[in-house]
């Protein structure tokens, strides 16, 4: 069967809402989750970039007054903390506090939880071809927004 244009928009606003659930992710917001899993996931690494707001826009396609909040809110919490460049005074690095990585960790766990979930009732045995979607459709949305 062949889905219309009306029905693709459906599911997509459906599966955000799902995603969006407080009840999936509860302790940060979800603007909030994703700008600690990029900053997370950077400090994981064994070269970490130093990335400011501007940089996590870009990846998020979050709007700057919306990322200041995020970052605001993140800040009081204790996440993330932000240092100004030696080298350029303007520039305002933005980093995750892994002493309090616990709390970007249990959510993270729990949207595995609600992946597992999910996969345990499609099947397993479609989870590449999934992947290969989602791929195929990040892709092509970002190249339509680019």
């Amino acid at each position: 069967m062949e889905a219309t244009r009306e029905e693709i928009l459906r599911v997509w606003m459906q599966l955000s809402l799902a995603i969006n659930n407080e009840r999936v992710v509860s302790g940060l917001p979800y603007n909030e989750f994703l700008i600690c899993s990029i900053l997370y996931w950077n400090q994981k690494r064994k070269a970490p970039r130093e990335l400011t707001a501007t940089d996590l826009c870009g990846e998020t396609k979050i709007l700057k007054s919306q990322m200041n909040r995020t970052l605001n809110s993140l800040e009081k919490k204790g996440l993330i903390e932000r240092t100004r460049s030696e080298k350029d005074k303007r520039q305002v690095y933005v980093s995750f506090r892994m002493e309090r990585a616990d709390v970007y960790e249990k959510e993270h766990e729990r949207l595995l939880n609600f992946v597992d979930e999910l996969m345990d009732r499609i099947g397993w045995e479609h989870s590449e071809e999934i992947v290969k979607l989602f791929h195929l459709i990040a892709k092509m949305a970002d190249e339509v927004i680019g």
